[in-house]
């Protein structure tokens, strides 16, 4: 079993869709990340957030496996996303953005964090997911996402964390974008050209594709009766991808990377079953393991 090290954003969201609306709920790539892999294994996160940060969701992380060594506190306040779903739940529309204590982030690695075997960038500026990677000491395995203001604004630097990383987490329409290529399939083979070893492209109540070793593995999305809010489930997939791999300690390998695939789509599952991270505070490791058991049956062909 390994540790993780994620790099992203620590956040409080107000969020609108059509089951409602919630303020200030917490969020931020790297919780939800954090809470799902976590169920999996060690996670050291590098963030940063404001004096507004409560310590109620500090806490959330220390009855876990989390260390927060390196969750800068500073002076201001915590970043702040607002958006809104309407009929296509896979898409946000973003409302509004207050980077805050984020604009001046600047992440430096503690020590005992240098030696992390598994490495999640999580969406950030591309300029910091490379600052990132020069502190690393020889990971095993390390994955990057992104987002569509990345791929328009910083795309030489994307290209740069590309060259150096073994697999994009990507959305579909992010992918396009990525590519200019609007089928899937050639999209994921583009990218796989521009550098990583692999891709996986989430497709949100669609499933997901991975390209690796030129082989595609496709699956559907674990059916979930009522989607509340689809945010962070891209993240929260991230973490179960992780959490197995680093669990078992397997730096590559398709078969465990398909594996991978099937634990971060059950992860995402839990999240847009209730707003912000609801779903993911109680869930437990024998919930996982029955809505696995679930989804084999969904996906059995014999």
């Amino acid at each position: 079993m390994s540790e993780i090290l994620v790099v992203g954003s620590v956040a409080y969201d107000t969020i609108s869709t059509p089951s409602g609306r919630v303020e200030n709920t917490l969020g931020g790539s790297a919780n939800y990340f954090a809470l799902a892999a976590s169920l999996y294994t060690q996670i050291n996160v590098v963030g940063v957030v404001g004096q507004d940060y409560k310590k109620e969701d500090l806490d959330l992380f220390k009855k876990r496996p989390v260390c927060l060594e390196g969750l800068q506190q500073v002076p201001g306040k915590t970043f702040h996303w607002e958006g809104r779903y309407e009929g296509d739940l896979n898409e946000a529309i973003t409302l509004e953005t207050q980077l805050n204590v984020f604009e001046k982030f600047d992440p430096t690695l503690p020590k005992n964090y240098r030696q992390s075997h598994f490495v999640f960038l999580a969406n950030i500026d591309p300029i910091l997911q490379l600052k990132v990677l020069d502190q690393v000491d020889s990971p095993k395995f390390v994955a990057s996402d992104t987002m569509n203001f990345w791929i328009q604004s910083a795309k030489e630097n994307l290209r740069k964390v590309l060259s150096r990383v073994d697999l994009l987490l990507i959305n579909e329409k992010e992918a396009q974008q990525l590519t200019g290529n609007r089928n899937t399939i050639q999209a994921a083979r583009e990218i796989v050209a521009m550098g990583p070893r692999g891709v996986v492209i989430k497709r949100g109540e669609y499933g997901f594709v991975l390209y690796a070793e030129e082989q595609f593995f496709i699956l559907p999305a674990y059916p979930v009766s009522s989607v509340v809010d689809p945010t962070g489930a891209g993240d929260t997939f991230a973490g179960g991808f992780f959490g197995y791999l680093a669990k078992i300690d397997s730096a590559w390998n398709l078969q465990h990377l398909k594996q991978a695939c099937i634990h971060g789509c059950i992860m995402a599952s839990f999240t847009v079953e209730g707003f912000g991270v609801a779903a993911l505070r109680h869930l437990d490791w024998p919930m996982v393991e029955k809505r696995i058991a679930d989804y084999y049956q969904v996906i059995a062909y014999r």
